[in-house]
């Protein structure tokens, strides 16, 4: 029963990004000579445990991470790297932490928590949609984003003013939002 719930989670998570996927890997075909390997992984990554999380955000990682389930780090991570909005290379810097799942219809199926004890944001124009970062968040880029469906369960600092003037916060934070 476990690995059918986790099976349609990942179905309906891989339907959820399908739609950006899907140009994606055409326009990094279509970009790349067919005999030569890609240097940038250009789908989205999906994952359900904290080791995956981990990497998927790092400079090597990808610019959307979709989790699959509540995930739990007992480290610090940083989101590092310059990414783009679907890995266009003309297109705008985004970087996206997909805090949930969601239908063929784009229609919100379920939440999920990241617990973490200190998330670093470097990466320019983070957005963390649905669920809750349960921990301290910590910004050191312009541009981070806390959409109106996401929730900070624990402080929110900022590494200058000009990075807070910088931040669209939308959600809830339970903690402190300070310049620290």
């Amino acid at each position: 029963m476990k690995f059918a719930k986790m099976l349609l989670v990942a179905g309906v998570s891989v339907a959820l990004l399908s739609g950006c996927g899907a140009n994606e890997e055409k326009a990094a075909n279509e970009a790349a000579p067919a005999t030569e390997q890609a240097d940038v992984v250009t789908t989205a990554s999906l994952v359900n445990e904290g080791e995956a999380f981990t990497k998927a955000v790092s400079a090597d990682g990808t610019w959307i991470i979709a989790i699959l389930n509540d995930v739990t780090i007992d480290q610090d991570v940083t989101v590092a790297g310059e990414f783009r909005n679907k890995n266009e290379a003309e297109g705008d810097i985004y970087r996206k932490i997909a805090l949930y799942a969601q239908d063929a219809d784009h229609k919100v199926t379920a939440t999920y928590t990241l617990t973490v004890p200190k998330l670093t944001v470097q990466s320019e124009n983070l957005k963390a949609q649905g669920g809750t970062i349960k921990g301290d968040v910590y910004v050191e880029a312009n541009g981070f984003t806390l959409t109106e469906d996401a929730t900070i369960d624990g402080n929110l600092y900022f590494a200058s003013e000009d990075v807070k003037a910088t931040a669209v916060l939308e959600g809830k934070v339970t903690g402190a939002t300070e310049v620290k």
